[in-house]
């Protein structure tokens, strides 16, 4: 499956669900955000959100610091 992740073209296994794409990709549980095609995804939308090739999506990851 073809996806256009942060810009840049990634390969990735077949990937039903939006959940899955952040199980693939090792996001945390918390303090990660994903828009696909220009929306922002609810994690309690993830699992009943559809992939499909070439979709584009920007990951976003929360940091700490001080």
């Amino acid at each position: 499956m073809r996806l256009i992740i942060n810009g840049q073209e990634r390969r990735a296994p077949a990937l039903s669900s939006v959940a899955e794409l952040a199980a693939w990709l090792q996001l945390p549980a918390f303090g990660s955000a994903i828009e696909l095609n220009g929306e922002v995804i609810r994690k309690a939308e993830h699992q009943a959100t559809s992939l499909k090739e070439d979709d584009r999506l920007e990951v976003v990851r929360l940091v700490g610091g001080g």
